[in-house]
């Protein structure tokens, strides 16, 4: 049954998974580190191409960073339901959406080559998006 717990405990789940995803790319980014990639063989040429950076910044730390956002806002949201917290999470989860169909329309035509981490992200954020327009929907 979808409760508001149920849903909120999904979108801690998500939100976890997409943090140690998140983080383990802006690691190797940060290392220098190759990226094992055993179903997809692109994911170096994704992660050091000239779109995997805004500036200094790599777009997996401002991955890593809005998942954390969801995690803790979901983690506030448990401890004082505010459906305030949850639209927040909805209206910065529609931001992450709209990147990640930028990102894998990168990936797809113009770096050519697939990063399967990056696909991870771009599903992780996806369904991140699902769980908070049904909560969004039944406030």
């Amino acid at each position: 049954m979808l409760t508001s717990r149920n849903l909120s405990l999904t979108l801690l789940a998500l939100s976890f998974i997409g943090f140690a995803d998140a983080s383990f790319l802006t690691i190797k980014h940060y290392t220098g580190g190759s990226i094992p990639c055993s179903l997809l063989d692109g994911c170096d040429t994704v992660t050091r191409s000239a779109y995997s950076t805004i500036g200094p910044v790599p777009v997996a730390l401002l991955g890593a960073l809005f998942y954390l956002t969801v995690f803790v806002l979901t983690l506030l949201y448990l401890q004082q339901p505010n459906q305030k917290l949850i639209k927040i999470i909805w209206l910065l989860a529609i931001f992450a959406f709209l990147a990640s169909l930028g990102f894998i329309y990168l990936q797809a035509f113009v770096i050519n080559a697939w990063c399967l981490y990056c696909l991870g992200s771009a599903l992780t954020s996806t369904l991140i998006l699902v769980v908070a327009s049904v909560f969004v929907r039944r406030a």
